[in-house]
Protein backbone atom coordinates (compact mmCIF):
# COMPACT_ATOMS: atom_id res chain seq x y z
CA UNK A 1 0.00 0.00 0.00
CA UNK A 2 1.02 3.59 -1.18
CA UNK A 3 1.36 6.36 1.95
CA UNK A 4 1.12 9.67 0.33
CA UNK A 5 2.02 12.72 3.02
CA UNK A 6 1.47 16.24 1.35
CA UNK A 7 3.00 19.18 2.58
CA UNK A 8 3.88 23.13 2.02
CA UNK A 9 7.13 22.64 -0.03
CA UNK A 10 8.73 25.74 1.45
CA UNK A 11 8.28 24.11 4.88
CA UNK A 12 9.81 20.55 4.53
CA UNK A 13 8.04 17.26 4.91
CA UNK A 14 6.63 16.16 8.70
CA UNK A 15 6.16 19.72 10.16
CA UNK A 16 3.64 19.42 11.87
CA UNK A 17 1.99 22.34 14.57
CA UNK A 18 1.28 19.07 17.23
CA UNK A 19 4.93 18.64 17.84
CA UNK A 20 4.64 22.25 19.05
CA UNK A 21 3.55 23.70 22.14
CA UNK A 22 0.25 25.63 21.98
CA UNK A 23 1.46 29.18 21.73
CA UNK A 24 3.92 27.86 18.76
CA UNK A 25 1.28 26.25 17.65
CA UNK A 26 -1.21 29.30 17.42
CA UNK A 27 1.58 31.59 16.55
CA UNK A 28 1.68 29.63 13.01
CA UNK A 29 -1.90 29.09 12.51
CA UNK A 30 -2.31 32.86 13.03
CA UNK A 31 0.39 33.30 10.44
CA UNK A 32 -1.26 30.72 8.10
CA UNK A 33 -4.37 32.91 8.16
CA UNK A 34 -2.82 36.22 7.59
CA UNK A 35 0.45 35.38 5.23
CA UNK A 36 -1.91 33.03 2.78
CA UNK A 37 -5.81 33.54 3.28
CA UNK A 38 -7.27 31.76 0.25
CA UNK A 39 -5.68 28.23 0.98
CA UNK A 40 -7.44 25.57 2.83
CA UNK A 41 -5.74 25.46 6.07
CA UNK A 42 -6.41 29.20 6.88
CA UNK A 43 -10.26 28.27 6.89
CA UNK A 44 -9.49 26.56 9.81
CA UNK A 45 -11.81 27.36 12.91
CA UNK A 46 -10.35 29.53 15.96
CA UNK A 47 -10.73 26.59 18.29
CA UNK A 48 -8.57 24.03 15.66
CA UNK A 49 -5.95 23.51 17.82
CA UNK A 50 -7.72 22.80 20.60
CA UNK A 51 -10.10 19.88 18.77
CA UNK A 52 -7.19 18.56 17.08
CA UNK A 53 -5.50 18.40 20.51
CA UNK A 54 -8.64 16.60 21.61
CA UNK A 55 -9.29 14.11 18.68
CA UNK A 56 -5.42 13.17 18.67
CA UNK A 57 -6.17 11.72 22.51
CA UNK A 58 -8.73 9.67 21.37
CA UNK A 59 -6.76 8.43 18.42
CA UNK A 60 -3.62 7.63 21.26
CA UNK A 61 -6.15 6.12 23.29
CA UNK A 62 -7.73 3.66 20.88
CA UNK A 63 -4.56 2.65 19.19
CA UNK A 64 -3.04 1.86 22.87
CA UNK A 65 -6.35 -0.22 23.50
CA UNK A 66 -5.72 -2.09 20.31
CA UNK A 67 -2.15 -2.90 20.84
CA UNK A 68 -0.86 -0.15 18.31
CA UNK A 69 3.06 0.79 19.01
CA UNK A 70 3.31 4.41 19.62
CA UNK A 71 6.56 5.98 19.43
CA UNK A 72 5.64 9.70 19.63
CA UNK A 73 3.61 12.01 21.92
CA UNK A 74 1.45 12.58 18.36
CA UNK A 75 1.38 11.23 15.08
CA UNK A 76 2.87 11.78 11.29
CA UNK A 77 -0.54 11.88 9.23
CA UNK A 78 -0.52 10.42 6.13
CA UNK A 79 -3.24 9.27 3.17
CA UNK A 80 -4.14 6.53 1.58
CA UNK A 81 -2.91 6.33 -2.49
CA UNK A 82 -2.89 9.88 -4.35
CA UNK A 83 -5.39 12.15 -2.54
CA UNK A 84 -6.17 14.85 -5.44
CA UNK A 85 -8.01 17.08 -2.49
CA UNK A 86 -4.72 17.60 -0.99
CA UNK A 87 -3.03 19.57 -4.26
CA UNK A 88 -5.09 22.66 -3.13
CA UNK A 89 -4.66 22.46 0.86
CA UNK A 90 -0.98 24.58 0.35
CA UNK A 91 -0.14 27.16 -1.51
CA UNK A 92 2.72 25.12 -3.62
CA UNK A 93 2.00 21.61 -2.56
CA UNK A 94 4.79 18.67 -2.61
CA UNK A 95 4.36 15.08 -1.34
CA UNK A 96 6.11 11.99 -0.83
CA UNK A 97 4.98 8.52 -0.92
CA UNK A 98 5.94 5.69 1.16
CA UNK A 99 5.06 1.98 1.06
CA UNK A 100 3.38 0.24 3.32
CA UNK A 101 6.33 -2.20 3.22
CA UNK A 102 8.76 0.22 4.82
CA UNK A 103 7.46 0.84 8.07
CA UNK A 104 6.80 -1.28 11.02
CA UNK A 105 2.56 -1.67 10.55
CA UNK A 106 2.05 -2.27 14.42
CA UNK A 107 3.25 1.78 14.69
CA UNK A 108 -0.02 2.88 11.92
CA UNK A 109 -3.50 3.38 12.43
CA UNK A 110 -6.11 4.60 10.39
CA UNK A 111 -9.66 5.81 9.67
CA UNK A 112 -11.77 5.86 7.06
CA UNK A 113 -12.43 9.45 6.43
CA UNK A 114 -10.56 12.39 8.41
CA UNK A 115 -9.86 11.59 12.02
CA UNK A 116 -11.72 14.70 12.98
CA UNK A 117 -14.95 14.32 11.16
CA UNK A 118 -14.85 10.77 12.43
CA UNK A 119 -14.53 11.39 15.65
CA UNK A 120 -16.80 14.70 16.18
CA UNK A 121 -19.69 12.81 16.61
CA UNK A 122 -21.83 15.13 14.92
CA UNK A 123 -22.08 13.01 11.99
CA UNK A 124 -24.54 10.20 12.96
CA UNK A 125 -25.34 8.43 9.92
CA UNK A 126 -24.67 4.66 11.06
CA UNK A 127 -21.81 4.45 8.67
CA UNK A 128 -19.67 1.09 10.30
CA UNK A 129 -17.01 3.46 10.14
CA UNK A 130 -18.11 6.49 12.39
CA UNK A 131 -15.86 6.75 15.45
CA UNK A 132 -13.74 4.01 14.26
CA UNK A 133 -9.77 3.44 14.44
CA UNK A 134 -8.13 0.69 12.43
CA UNK A 135 -4.86 -1.23 12.56
CA UNK A 136 -3.14 -2.26 9.10
CA UNK A 137 -5.26 -5.96 9.43
CA UNK A 138 -8.38 -4.20 10.13
CA UNK A 139 -8.93 -1.14 7.17
CA UNK A 140 -7.95 -3.40 4.20
CA UNK A 141 -11.42 -5.46 4.43
CA UNK A 142 -12.69 -1.54 5.02
CA UNK A 143 -11.02 -0.66 1.91
CA UNK A 144 -12.12 -3.52 -0.05
CA UNK A 145 -15.32 -2.81 1.06
CA UNK A 146 -16.34 0.56 0.48
CA UNK A 147 -13.12 1.70 -1.92
CA UNK A 148 -11.11 4.51 -1.30
CA UNK A 149 -13.11 7.89 -0.73
CA UNK A 150 -11.24 10.11 -2.99
CA UNK A 151 -12.41 8.01 -5.89
CA UNK A 152 -15.99 8.33 -4.89
CA UNK A 153 -16.33 11.26 -2.63
CA UNK A 154 -13.83 13.93 -3.88
CA UNK A 155 -16.03 16.80 -3.65
CA UNK A 156 -17.67 15.56 -0.37
CA UNK A 157 -20.90 15.58 -2.21
CA UNK A 158 -21.21 11.84 0.03
CA UNK A 159 -20.38 12.86 3.43
CA UNK A 160 -17.15 14.36 5.08
CA UNK A 161 -14.69 11.49 3.63
CA UNK A 162 -12.44 11.97 1.24
CA UNK A 163 -9.57 9.68 2.27
CA UNK A 164 -8.49 7.53 4.57
CA UNK A 165 -6.16 8.86 7.12
CA UNK A 166 -3.24 7.41 8.36
CA UNK A 167 -1.00 8.21 12.00
CA UNK A 168 1.99 7.10 11.65
CA UNK A 169 3.31 6.35 15.02
CA UNK A 170 6.81 6.64 14.62
CA UNK A 171 9.65 8.05 13.15
CA UNK A 172 11.43 5.25 12.17
CA UNK A 173 11.24 4.87 8.29
CA UNK A 174 10.84 8.25 7.60
CA UNK A 175 14.13 9.20 8.70
CA UNK A 176 15.71 10.17 5.32
CA UNK A 177 12.83 13.12 5.04
CA UNK A 178 12.73 14.59 9.09
CA UNK A 179 15.27 17.10 9.58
Amino acid sequence: MKLYHYYEKSNGPFRSISDLPDRDAEAVLQRIRTDHPDIFLAKRPEDYLQKRRRFEGILREEFIKKGGLIERETPHYMVVEACPFFEKWYEHTAWITVDTDDLDLRTLSFTYGDSHPTFSGKIRDGKEYRNRLYTYDEILPVIDRYGLPQDWNPDFRYGPECYVEVQVWTDRGLEKWIG
